[in-house]
């Protein structure tokens, strides 16, 4: 962030602010002492010879040792500041003016408040004895220049407690962006970590979805042609099939595509050719009915169409049944799915396994509802689902 991006307070009580300041002041005010003590020059002289030197250990001194913490810099240097002020002031009427310059420094330099105040202190001191030995004054002076350096030393608490303020301010603001980075870092670690966790789980479902269930189906058909000698060229090309099917499904997934079906094919040309293929490969009888228009929306046919693998996968591996009817009927704005078999039903108590979990858990994303419910006979899987716009 440059300074042009920085809140004002900030810009105000940074360094270089600071040090364009103190060069100004103390330039101005060893001119005016130039000017006006012309007639006496050697003491001017001195005083702006002890200023410039001021001016040259600055760098060295007080802004290295404010800069790196090093306090017997910053020691060093407010003393050389007390004689330089001081001497200046006893040298010339003009020369109080550097008490600007001395308590700015001093609560720039200083770490407390309170040695704050006693450095200005000091330096008031320092002062009030140098102009009352070195300008001659008299005792009736006395009170007038203690309260003219009283209310200087004054404004000098005040400026410092101005300037504590302010700095405490900033450095709770850098405290509180300071926490709020770091829960932003940790908010975002998390985000990330639970994005891919949600990652895996969808591939890990797709994968289910897809090539488990195809391979199954190798695995099955493969066993069949074993102890089926007559059949076994028509189970051999089936598994030729069903593998380059799997093929296809591994290239979608690669390529972060849907359903290789749905690159090809429709809703209902994509259902038919699964509904054909678990007749095939299995024997049972499969029927599919359609009725009204099939939902445009990809991703809903994507949800009914990983719905109606998974249904027939479990009636295949589990139900023992001889017949399944699936069913496709859109009404309104909604669309139902029913996968019906007439199968030996749920067994009591029977838990959800990863398949139907992850049935569950897309077409609860896709904002619809699922009911799996024993029947007599089987079983019947029913999803509503919502239909969207499709654009266009």
């Amino acid at each position: 962030m440059n300074a042009a991006d920085q809140p004002e307070d900030d810009v105000l009580s940074m360094p270089r602010g600071w040090d364009a300041a103190f060069y100004v002041l103390t330039t101005l005010s060893a001119a005016s002492m130039l000017v006006a003590e012309a007639g006496e020059p050697q003491p001017v002289l001195l005083s702006v010879a002890a200023i410039a030197l001021l001016m040259v250990a600055y760098p060295f001194l007080g802004r290295r040792g404010l800069l790196t913490g090093d306090q017997v810099r910053v020691r060093v240097y407010l003393v050389l500041l007390v004689l330089v002020v001081a001497t200046a002031s006893g040298a010339s009427s003009l020369g109080t003016l550097l008490l600007f310059v001395g308590f700015s420094q001093i609560w720039l330099l200083t770490p407390s408040m309170r040695s704050g105040i006693a450095w200005c202190a000091a330096l008031t001191v320092a002062v009030a004895v140098s102009v009352f030995t070195g300008q001659s004054l008299r005792a009736t002076d006395l009170p007038e220049l203690v309260g003219q350096l009283g209310i200087g030393l004054l404004f000098s608490v005040v400026m410092g407690w101005w300037l504590t303020r302010i700095g405490r301010s900033r450095e709770q603001r850098e405290e509180l962006l300071g926490r709020l980075r770091a829960a932003e870092a940790e908010l975002a670690a998390g985000h990330h970590a639970a994005g891919v966790l949600a990652e895996r789980a969808r591939v890990a479902q797709e994968i289910h979805d897809t090539l488990a269930q195809g391979f199954t189906s190798v695995v099955m058909l493969a066993q069949t042609a074993q102890v089926d000698d007559g059949r076994a060229s028509a189970r051999l090309e089936q598994i030729e099939s069903v593998a380059r099917e799997n093929l296809a499904e591994a290239r979608s997934l690669v390529a972060a595509f849907g359903p290789s079906g749905l690159l090809s094919e429709d809703l209902p040309g994509a259902l038919h050719r699964i509904a054909e293929r678990t007749r095939t490969e299995t024997g049972l009888r499969v029927d599919l009915t359609i009725d009204g228009e099939p939902p445009e929306d990809r991703e809903l046919q994507v949800v009914l169409l990983r719905t109606a693998q998974e249904a027939l996968h479990n009636v295949r591996r589990h139900a023992g049944a001889t017949r399944v009817a699936l069913r496709l009927t859109t009404f309104g704005q909604h669309v139902r799915f029913t996968v019906q078999d007439d199968g030996t039903g749920l067994a009591p108590g029977s838990a959800d396994g990863v398949g139907l979990r992850g049935m569950r858990q897309r077409i609860t994303a896709a904002g619809g509802t699922l009911l799996i419910e024993n029947t007599d006979p089987g079983v019947r899987v029913l999803a509503e689902l919502p239909m969207r716009e499709t654009a266009g």
